[in-house]
């Protein structure tokens, strides 16, 4: 496609948007049981005290895609407009039609695949760290950095910067009152259940480890939930005993 033909597709998508239709056929089944596993093309919502979770599985790879809303003020954060742009716009449309910022994790191709129709068709503005911002098919409103703070109405999320996987991938954490005190963490490709992100280059994964540990696992407790990039969520208390093995095979 085009950047014409996304253009004006992204401009029919936000006519739909506003107006409360979309062209998709079959609506996503977005499930209110929420385990923390998705199959490809669905979707589930998690329900927390101040804000809600849908997450999403869209594309050939898997990719997680997360719609994070605060209930108080309705406005929306989304994690990775990662592929299936007419998916995440029926997301958007049925769940969370204020959206107010779309933050890229990391500049891999398949996290970014409907980011361009996304932030055109809702108007938000988009996010990313510097060092992988280049590669974006949007040139980023926002640059974060780590120590930042996010804010989406009510809700305030800590930017963490993880170097290896990518030079400039970020995670988000949110907590507080809204979250129940149990924090959320959106990972990105940084953290999966068994092990840290791919690594490529001699010393990346010694660095990406190195961050994970000191910059997530010190710093937030067991309860933690971790939203990745792919796959199903997992938290950091089943993770933890599994830090040194990790280091010792090497990935």
């Amino acid at each position: 496609m085009s950047s014409a033909d996304v253009s004006v597709h992204a401009m029919r998508l936000r006519r739909q948007v506003s107006a409360g239709q979309s062209n998709v056929t079959a609506m996503t089944v977005i499930a209110d049981d929420y385990t923390g596993h998705v199959e490809p093309g669905t979707g589930a919502r998690r329900t927390l005290p101040g804000a809600s979770i849908v997450k999403v599985s869209v594309g050939s790879m898997d990719n997680n895609a997360y719609l994070i809303t605060c209930t108080a003020t309705g406005e929306s954060l989304l994690v990775d407009a990662a592929n299936d742009a007419d998916t995440l716009i029926d997301v958007v449309r049925r769940y969370a039609p204020n959206v107010t910022l779309i933050l890229t994790t990391h500049q891999h191709f398949d996290h970014w695949q409907a980011l361009e129709a996304l932030a055109a068709a809702t108007g938000a503005p988009t996010a990313a760290h510097e060092l992988d911002a280049e590669p974006l098919p949007v040139t980023p409103d926002r640059l974060v950095a780590g120590g930042d703070t996010i804010r989406v109405g009510d809700l305030s999320f800590d930017v963490i910067h993880l170097r290896g996987h990518t030079p400039g991938s970020v995670a988000l954490a949110l907590s507080g009152d809204a979250t129940g005190g149990v924090t959320q963490l959106f990972t990105g490709d940084c953290l999966f259940p068994g092990g840290v992100g791919k690594t490529w280059q001699p010393g990346d994964f010694e660095q990406l480890l190195d961050d994970v540990a000191s910059r997530v696992f010190d710093v937030y407790d067991d309860s933690t939930v971790v939203y990745p990039g792919h796959g199903d969520d997992t938290t950091l208390g089943a993770e933890r005993p599994h830090l040194q093995e990790w280091q010792e095979r090497g990935w």
